[in-house]
């Protein structure tokens, strides 16, 4: 499904980017074509994501052995650090423009705005679903385009009206301050995924409170948590018994456990049992 959200999205916004470089040069809006130039850019970053995410649905294997789910966290970086270009690339186009404003063709730019408005927010509603850091990056991506549309749809009431172009980069800045300021956000996010930081603090302070509750536990130590794109989390924990259970007693205790661990929806998890007295090798 994550694959076929972000198919979606590269079609739309490729396609989408055609038509703005025909209708900026039409309406003779420099706004426009930037914003084409800047969907290209996004294009190219979509299809980058998506070829990504599909590697990443490569089963294990000897070399990796996790499979190759990480690959979608390196599509997200690259993304996010596009994105943050873009934004700072729209930033440096739009405060010149507050000294010398443009005055586009209002009529043109209203129609391409409702175009736009639907094409981006369609393709917006597609990823809205997904988990993966990858595809809250590219909802990031389309969202941009989204509020930027809308900046030049009321820009083109506006001019059908009054003469004020100064209106276009005055809304530009605002949305992409917006924008880079959460791609940001999912750039931490990222990062502290790929140093294998915990993906969500409460959930590993949650995971250990239920493990220490059970009977047969004295100790829990080296519980580690982690996650391999941001969706699908890795878990491994090292359980001090309070007795020396036999194998029908350790089973019984294994099942507790994956009960417990179930609601966490853990895509890997390995749980040693460490018997009183005996020494932990990894201590």
């Amino acid at each position: 499904m994550s694959s076929q959200r972000i198919g979606w999205a590269f079609f739309l916004n490729l396609c989408f980017t055609v038509i703005e470089f025909i209708g900026g040069i039409l309406t003779n809006s420099t706004a426009i074509i930037a914003d084409a130039v800047h969907d290209l850019g996004d294009s190219m970053s979509i299809g980058m994501a998506w070829v990504l995410h599909k590697l990443g649905q490569k089963h294990p294997n000897a070399t990796f052995t996790y499979g190759y789910q990480r690959l979608s966290l390196v599509g997200a970086l690259i993304n996010a650090v596009i994105l943050m270009g873009g934004s700072i690339w729209v930033l440096s186009t739009a405060i010149p423009r507050l000294w010398d404003p443009v005055m586009p063709h209002a009529e043109g730019m209203f129609g391409l705005a409702i175009l736009g408005v639907v094409v981006n927010g369609f393709a917006a509603y597609k990823l809205s679903s997904g988990k993966t850091l990858n595809e809250r990056v590219l909802n990031w991506h389309l969202l941009e385009d989204v509020l930027g549309w809308v900046a030049v749809l009321i820009v083109s009431i506006v001019l059908m009206f009054i003469e004020l172009p100064i209106l276009d980069p005055l809304l530009s800045i605002a949305f992409t301050l917006f924008i880079l300021l959460n791609v940001v956000r999912a750039l931490k996010d990222t990062l502290k995924l790929f140093v294998q930081a915990a993906p969500d603090q409460s959930m590993a302070k949650q995971i250990k409170q239920q493990l220490q509750q059970l009977n047969e536990v004295a100790d829990v130590h080296h519980l580690h948590l982690w996650s391999l794109d941001g969706e699908s989390h890795v878990c491994t924990v090292h359980l001090v018994l309070n007795a020396e259970y036999d194998v029908a007693q350790q089973r019984q205790l294994k099942a507790q456990i994956a009960e417990l661990l179930a609601p966490h929806a853990l895509a890997h998890t390995t749980v040693e049992f460490e018997f009183p007295a005996e020494l932990c090798r990894d201590h």
